[in-house]
């Protein structure tokens, strides 16, 4: 594969393939390796005193501190997109990687969108508070911020978990493992982790982790709320149809939600495998309507 193909596949990937995955994996490189470039010149310029990154911080990580949120308020979003280092971004790309192919296998692109998204600010919403209520980080509140995708993709990976809690992985050096047991050593993990080093980031992740798991509980009981990234439907003209074929044809295709319950239920208890020829496809056409 030449190089102008190579960048025209991965062009296609990240903005015109309609998978979220691809897109936010896309995204997230993108930024940090413009960032990391910036850096580059900003330190040959002479500036060895601050990173850029350090420097980019200031404007676009999420500060803990409540009196910075008026004139920083973007960073609820743009926070998401940041991060420290290579292995940074390695492991939560990785990640992202994972669930959430296994969640775009089941729920839509814009429930992708919309947990993410949602994800990321509920991060933020945990991290500002447990600065601004618990006393052991009075002292730092004021410098404490945040960056990273973290708690994005803990919100996938446990809407992935809470929707199939019985799915299963397959993990180097251990062998097969119920996707609950793999979340479940990270959430602990993070909970263990806010008497550490990254305090603010356990939070946040925790915080991803309660948005992914409440998006989910929700959606089951017939509340989707990335509805609001739901377009529109178009006025469409139809002519020389037979009266009645329209309505018909339309019954058809529709999918019926009762029996896509029906089949995440029968997923929940013993796995995709189990599921027959037309259930697989039943789940196929909810996924694309």
């Amino acid at each position: 594969m030449t190089k102008n193909n190579l960048l025209a596949d991965l062009k296609y990937k990240v903005f015109r393939s309609g998978n979220p995955v691809f897109f936010y994996i896309g995204i997230n490189t993108i930024v940090f390796v413009a960032v990391a470039l910036f850096g580059v010149t900003y330190f040959l310029a002479g500036n060895t005193n601050i990173r850029f990154l350090d420097y980019a911080k200031e404007y676009f990580a999420f500060p803990a501190a409540l009196p910075k949120l008026p004139f920083r308020f973007y960073t609820v979003l743009t926070y998401q997109f940041l991060h420290e280092d290579i292995f940074h971004i390695l492991f939560n790309m990785l990640w992202l990687f994972w669930m959430g192919n296994i969640f775009i296998d089941f729920l839509k692109p814009r429930q992708f969108h919309f947990v993410y998204l949602a994800g990321g600010v509920m991060g933020a919403v945990f991290f500002a508070l447990a600065y601004n209520i618990f006393p052991p980080f009075s002292a730092t509140i004021y410098a404490a911020k945040i960056i990273g995708s973290s708690a994005s993709v803990m919100a996938i990976a446990v809407a992935v978990t809470t929707l199939l809690p019985d799915y299963t992985i397959g993990l180097m050096f251990i062998g097969t493992v119920k996707l609950r047991y793999v979340v479940l050593v990270y959430l602990l993990i993070d909970l263990i982790g806010i008497g550490y080093a990254n305090p603010g980031g356990s939070f946040a992740h925790l915080g991803g982790a309660f948005m992914g798991f409440l998006y989910i509980k929700l959606l089951q009981n017939g509340n989707d709320w990335s509805n609001i990234f739901k377009k529109k439907p178009k006025l469409k003209v139809v002519k020389n149809e037979k009266p009645g074929t329209g309505a018909k044809n339309n019954i058809n295709n529709k999918v019926n939600q009762k029996e896509v319950d029906l089949i995440l239920d029968k997923i929940s208890k013993s796995g995709y495998d189990k599921l027959s020829k037309e259930e697989k496809e039943t789940l196929f056409k909810a996924s694309k309507s």
